[in-house]
């Protein structure tokens, strides 16, 4: 019997970013993409997966849903067989990005949400390619879903996140550490630092990507994902 998977979506996204995923592993195994959404810290949301999480599971987060993961394991490692970090980041927050987001906040607070993730985020997570205008449609449908509330829960809790890196020194699971090559919110050598912290990791960096790599390169995404969860 394989493995539940669970997936932890990124920053005002859903089960939609997972889309190819979900696709390509339901057939061959029960998959839960966990919401979070509903508390301001990284130890409250890690806390709420775990108590709605099946007893043992493969984990797997892409960058605000990496963060995430990452307080998972540190929580309950004995509860997670594979851990997959995508596109994502294992450092606290630098005190000036945690000031820039209190702009963004208050504009969203005001009724801005979309003009904030139109202009200020999403052009930021793609590289160029045909389906990119596509792309982010759908990642303006899905912060739209969300809403103002989850988009202010979230940014205080990347603000106040913990540093994750001695966390990573003591994961024993097979882990897959994946990037898209061109991921500019979340560069490769945050992966390589990653992939140093944990014996016997893998590092994949799909080319034709940006920090969305599952709706980028999913066939490429996919492939990595396979063998990670076959390992």
């Amino acid at each position: 019997m394989n493995d539940p998977l669970v997936l932890l979506p990124g920053m005002m996204c859903d089960a939609r970013l997972y889309g190819p995923q979900i696709d390509a592993f339901s057939h061959e195994r029960a998959i839960v993409t966990a919401p979070i959404n509903d508390h301001d810290t990284v130890q409250a949301l890690a806390k709420d997966i775990l108590d709605t999480a099946p007893p043992t599971f493969a984990l797997a987060g892409l960058s605000m849903g990496g963060i995430i993961a990452m307080e998972v394991i540190r929580q309950a490692p004995e509860r997670i067989t594979r851990l997959a970090l995508l596109d994502t980041n294992p450092k606290a927050e630098a005190p000036a990005i945690a000031q820039y987001r209190e702009p963004q906040i208050e504009k969203v607070r005001a009724g801005n949400l979309r003009s904030v993730m139109r202009d200020e985020m999403k052009p930021n997570y793609l590289t160029d390619g045909p389906r990119m205008g596509q792309i982010l449609d759908l990642c303006m449908a899905m912060a739209a879903t969300l809403g103002a509330d989850v988009f202010i829960n979230q940014s205080r809790a990347l603000q106040s996140r913990p540093d994750q890196q001695e966390t990573l020194r003591g994961v024993k699971v097979p882990t897959l550490i994946l990037c898209g090559e061109d991921d500019t919110l979340c560069p490769i050598h945050r992966h390589e630092l990653m992939h140093d912290l944990i014996s016997g990791a893998t590092l994949k960096i799909i080319k034709g990507a940006g920090h969305l790599p599952t709706l980028e390169q999913p066939d490429a995404t996919n492939e990595a994902l396979a063998k990670w969860l076959n390992q």
